[in-house]
């Protein structure tokens, strides 16, 4: 079920008013709704894949009450590498099966041998890569004993699906949201309505900008042979348009959906494309993967710890499985493996953390030397969108050197002159914003005239610029 559908807008007052007028003060009963909903929610899209969540969520908290009963150390670890692997098994059976006999074949092709093998016609769960990190990260603090493991089922049930985020996070760590499952909920009037501003920004991200960049990047990446270096970079400033609108439009719907029914969701993007380095863009975006990297993978390899080249190592090796965790194909590998690059000048030159601060705080204007920064940034950002667009290594190689060897060929071809507006419009907005946890979140301080307005405004463009349904595009990661 799509955010932005009508089936969504059906079901979520449904599940609303249920839970708030006819559950009001039940805890357990309202836990419960949130699991039968959330199976829904999932299973309207393919109902044979339920199996997998349920299995995932009743391993997890055996492993946990297990774990609770055990000091012995290798019943612990033993209990916690099952966890691993059979999470980590189903994700790389169903994520990367046919890339491995595939890269496996090609790899002894380039050799002189021809080997045959077959590949399955796997459909990728939704959601995958998302909830198992998400149960992964219980298993694991319960294992350290950062965490007390729960009793209560339909609690961990609840966490495991709950639907806001089920299928595109943000990827929570059971420390901060299975805890929000055992106290009693009153409805909030504020927060409620906060969460409401929140979804209309969210579908204001998704329909009226990524949708409609994304026409541009798919007509420019679709046919790139055919255009000249201008129009190439302009295809990859509308998927960097694009991603971001969709993914952090994602996660505004998710945490704005989720406070109306009293949860509280970590955020998940924090303005990134005004961002000064590239340290402090991962600290931006997609903020619940990269801190889940860095808790369960950078700092257990020894982080920035160690010598030159144990950082180096570690370095890539987060990036580059980052990547990986985007999907089996090279081109993701590629895309982590140039941010690592990217990050490692930082990093060993101690400046990685140069820019902790808000861009500009206090100010309406950057410097001129922040502004330097911004661009070089989005020019290394948007350089590594085009690996990550690109259908495989021969089409991303092909693209990102037509985007410095035709650039002398004349102005872009194609000006979605519109688009543009929107966009610049849009940054404004989020430029205003970017001291508040989403774009239009201070417009409460506003007159009542004024908000109003603006939300009529962005109601009026979301049904001028809709189109066909389209899908989000972290639904295949």
């Amino acid at each position: 079920m799509l955010f932005n559908s009508l089936e969504f807008a059906i079901f979520l007052p449904l599940v609303f008013g249920l839970y708030w007028f006819l559950l009001q003060g039940h805890l357990r009963m309202q836990n419960f709704l949130i699991v039968l909903a959330s199976y829904l929610f999932y299973g309207y899209w393919d109902w044979r894949f339920l199996g997998l969540i349920i299995f995932s969520t009743v391993l997890d908290y055996t492993v946990g009450v297990l774990l609770d009963k055990t000091e012995d150390t290798y019943r612990r670890k033993l209990l916690l590498w099952v966890s691993i692997v059979v999470n980590l098994g189903f994700l790389g059976f169903f994520k990367y099966y046919n890339f491995f006999v595939n890269s496996f074949i090609d790899a002894f092709a380039s050799l002189g041998i021809h080997l045959e093998g077959s590949t399955l016609k796997i459909i990728l769960p939704v959601g995958i890569s998302f909830y198992t990190f998400q149960t992964l990260s219980y298993t694991i603090d319960v294992y350290r004993k950062q965490l007390k493991p729960t009793k209560d089922f339909v609690a961990f049930a609840a966490f495991v699906s709950f639907f806001p985020q089920l299928v595109a996070g943000p990827i929570e760590r059971a420390s901060h949201l299975l805890p929000q499952f055992y106290v009693k909920r009153k409805f909030d009037v504020t927060k409620a309505k906060d969460g409401l501003r929140q979804i209309l920004w969210g579908l204001f991200k998704k329909i009226v900008i990524a949708d409609n960049f994304a026409k541009y990047a798919n007509i420019i990446f679709n046919d790139s042979d055919s255009y000249n270096g201008a129009t190439l970079w302009l295809g990859v400033i509308c998927f960097g348009f694009q991603i971001y609108g969709d993914f952090s439009g994602y996660s505004d719907i998710a945490i704005g959906t989720a406070r109306l029914f009293g949860f509280d969701l970590k955020q998940n993007f924090a303005f990134p494309y005004f961002s000064r380095d590239i340290a402090e863009f991962w600290r931006r975006w997609h903020i619940s993967l990269s801190s889940w990297f860095r808790d369960y993978l950078y700092i257990p390899l020894g982080g920035s710890r160690g010598g030159l080249n144990m950082k180096i190592r570690n370095t890539f090796i987060i990036f580059v499985v980052s990547g990986f965790w985007h999907g089996a194909n090279w081109t993701y590998l590629i895309w982590g493996a140039l941010n690592a690059i990217y990050f490692l000048p930082l990093l060993l030159s101690k400046t990685n953390r140069v820019h902790t601060d808000l861009v500009a705080e206090g100010k309406w204007f950057p410097s001129w030397k922040e502004i330097g920064k911004i661009l070089w940034t989005n020019i290394l950002v948007l350089f590594a969108w085009a690996f990550f667009r690109a259908k495989n290594m021969e089409h991303a190689l092909q693209y990102t050197s037509d985007m410095f060897l035709k650039i002398g060929e004349g102005l872009p071809e194609i000006w979605p002159q519109t688009e543009f507006i929107l966009g610049i419009s849009f940054l404004l907005v989020e430029w205003m914003g970017r001291s508040s946890k989403f774009g239009i979140e201070a417009i409460v301080r506003f007159p009542a005239w004024m908000r109003w307005s603006f939300y009529l405004g962005i109601i009026v463009l979301l049904f001028v610029f809709t189109g066909e349904e389209q899908q989000f595009i972290y639904f295949q990661f």
